[in-house]
């Protein structure tokens, strides 16, 4: 488990949104090692970290996360993208989706939004906050952004200070070019205004 580029800008943008976090309603899909999740309970959000139900190692590092991090009450639950579970079924309304890098495999990304459009269901106001790395120009999510009703907005890195070296690189090999996205639904209720 490694804290990749995408984590380290979410967690940037849930720190420079923190004045809108507390008491908010927040579920991290694809959680892992929880950096975002992890940033979004210590602004006061009410954390819920999920990984897939099928990866129990995933599932056993957000609780050492939590436990890392003096927050070993918060919820960790097993969710498998695409699939309505018990565990899907629960959750309560949530104000805010946390996704970092979990477009990366293409074949995935219907299973993602299927879930997303779900928990969009139950608050029409909810906000998918993603980070992921431009890996190729041969795919795109605007088709399905489109087949479930959704609609995108590209927040520029330079604008929550995010576009520095240290923040959206790494180390690893390779060019890691990292993209933030505010995904909502399209009709309805209008984007959540944020506070700095």
């Amino acid at each position: 488990m490694y804290v990749w580029p995408c984590a380290v800008v979410l967690a940037q943008y849930l720190w420079f949104h923190r004045g809108s976090l507390p008491s908010k309603a927040v579920l991290e899909i694809g959680a892992g090692v929880s950096l975002p999740g992890i940033v979004a309970a210590k602004c006061g959000a009410q954390v819920t970290l999920s990984d897939s139900s099928e990866l129990p190692h995933c599932l056993a590092i957000c609780r050492q996360s939590c436990q890392m991090n003096s927050l070993p009450e918060m919820p960790v639950l097993g969710l498998t993208w695409g699939h309505v579970s018990p565990s899907l079924l629960a959750l309560p309304p949530q104000d805010i989706i946390l996704a970092s890098d979990v477009f990366f495999e293409p074949e995935d990304f219907e299973d993602i939004l299927t879930t997303v459009y779900f928990l969009m269901q139950k608050n029409h106001r909810v906000q998918l906050w993603s980070t992921y790395q431009v890996r190729s120009a041969d795919w795109s999510l605007e088709a399905l952004l489109y087949k479930w009703d959704m609609k995108c907005v590209h927040v520029p890195l330079a604008s929550f200070a995010a576009d520095r070296e240290h923040i959206a690189d790494s180390a690893l090999p390779g060019r890691h070019t990292v993209e933030m996205l505010v995904i909502s639904l399209a009709k309805g209720a209008g984007p959540t205004q944020l506070s700095a």
